[in-house]
């Protein structure tokens, strides 16, 4: 099991995650605004092959707020995570993350490498 931190300031902003491979994106499209469900299963993370950056069920997030810069917080329906890191520490205001929510994406959260830091928990 893993916990993410804040690198800035170590304030936790996630629960005990177990790490499980990366799932396939759902491919359909999600007619009506109707929200496609979230990539990843709630209590689980994933490392993507492609970015490095860890991928989590916007769920299995806390201790973080949306960012201060509006022009970060852009979507129709939810945040659309395309102009940059949109979730700051809400302890410290460190960028740690990019919430992706919009009805016409899968929901995730993915953390900034850099950002956070892992420790390892006990399995329960």
């Amino acid at each position: 099991m893993t916990v993410f931190s804040c690198s800035a300031c170590q304030q936790r902003i996630s629960p005990d995650l177990r790490e499980v491979p990366m799932p396939p994106p759902v491919t359909e499209e999600a007619p009506g605004h109707r929200f496609l469900p979230p990539l990843m299963p709630r209590g689980s993370y994933a490392v993507s092959p492609h970015t490095g950056v860890f991928v989590l069920n916007p769920d299995d997030i806390s201790g973080v707020a949306r960012h201060p810069d509006r022009g970060r917080l852009n979507g129709c329906c939810g945040l659309d995570g395309l102009d940059g890191p949109n979730l700051v520490c809400d302890a410290c205001g460190a960028e740690v993350a990019t919430q992706q929510s919009d009805c016409w994406s899968q929901q995730l959260i993915a953390l900034i490498p850099d950002a956070v830091t892992t420790t390892a928990s006990p399995s329960a």
